[in-house]
């Protein structure tokens, strides 16, 4: 019997109650829970415009309109499969990095450690290594799926070791995540010299730029991730700006050149099969957003994540 679903909103408008994800209901509990939304309003580390802090409470007002339990895509109705809830919000110390680190790090622990996929929204990027470093407690080194417009492995920032630019150096030096498997997609942002495209092939990580992504379909995208990962287990990690500022202007540093929505659905859609122990999605910033748009879009991906998780357990997919 699933204990945790949505409202039904053919009872109770969308527009109405108190806003969760996907009218998910708020419980701070791991019993009884395949998996769990969590916000981490965190933006200390964004080194442009801030206002992630504000992504989770966007995204969840959005979600009463972009998700609902069956998947026709994939076919899928994600509570005939899972119990699921809206955690809530993980703390932080407003302005101090490593101390909220330790707090995200312990909030994320409980959920990693309880056998519960978490699908986090941030924050700035920063939040996923805090993530990770949970992660690991509970299933060693994964593979890191990374979708952004950005590489995130410069080692600083203005001498200090943490932004939202730097997570995946620090990632993979902690030795949090398998480089051997893992991926980085749709990355096109300028640099500040030659050797800045040289960083992530250095730790490892396997990269397809975005002039790279453009000549290929969308089926190539995603054989070109599996392959890559294999059956490893790994964790996914969204950066909004992966998508086309057309599509998803809502964020601190946007770049030209990115994805449509629809190009992004298919994408993760795409990755239904894989052993994916945890997912995120960051960098919303809803002051920017424009009629909610980006809000929207994000709602949509995280809303896959979760029929990701039905997917697998409908068809029975083991690891």
């Amino acid at each position: 019997m699933i204990k945790y679903k949505t409202v039904n909103s053919l009872k109770s408008p969308r527009f109405s109650g108190i806003k969760t994800f996907m009218r998910l209901q708020n419980v701070v509990t791991t019993e009884d829970v395949d998996f769990a939304v969590v916000g981490i309003p965190f933006d200390t580390c964004a080194t442009f415009r801030v206002g992630a802090r504000f992504g989770p409470s966007a995204i969840r007002d959005m979600s009463v309109l972009a998700c609902k339990p069956y998947n026709p895509v994939l076919e899928v109705g994600i509570f005939d499969y899972c119990s699921g809830v809206d955690y809530g919000d993980i703390g932080s110390v407003p302005g101090y990095v490593e101390d909220s680190f330790d707090v995200i790090e312990e909030g994320m622990s409980n959920l990693f450690g309880n056998g519960v996929i978490p699908v986090a929204m941030g924050g700035d990027h920063s939040v996923t290594l805090p993530e990770l470093r949970a992660c690991h407690k509970t299933h060693g080194p994964v593979a890191l799926i990374h979708f952004d417009s950005h590489y995130d492995t410069i080692p600083e920032y203005f001498g200090k070791p943490y932004s939202h630019g730097t997570p995946f150096y620090h990632a993979a030096k902690e030795g949090l995540v398998d480089t051997s498997k893992s991926i980085q997609v749709g990355i096109r942002e300028g640099l500040y010299g030659e050797e800045d495209n040289e960083n992530s092939k250095g730790l490892g990580y396997d990269v397809i730029k975005a002039v790279e992504c453009h000549k290929m379909t969308t089926e190539e995208i995603v054989n070109r991730i599996k392959e890559r990962v294999g059956d490893s287990k790994a964790f996914l990690t969204f950066d909004i700006d992966f998508i086309d500022p057309a599509y998803a202007p809502g964020t601190g540093t946007p770049v030209l050149g990115g994805f449509s929505t629809a190009q992004s659905l298919e994408i993760i859609r795409g990755l239904k099969e894989l052993n994916i122990v945890g997912y995120d999605l960051v960098e919303v910033a809803p002051q920017y957003d424009s009629a909610n748009i980006t809000a929207l879009a994000a709602s949509g991906i995280m809303y896959e994540f979760i029929s990701h998780i039905a997917y697998k357990k409908k068809h029975n997919i083991k690891y």
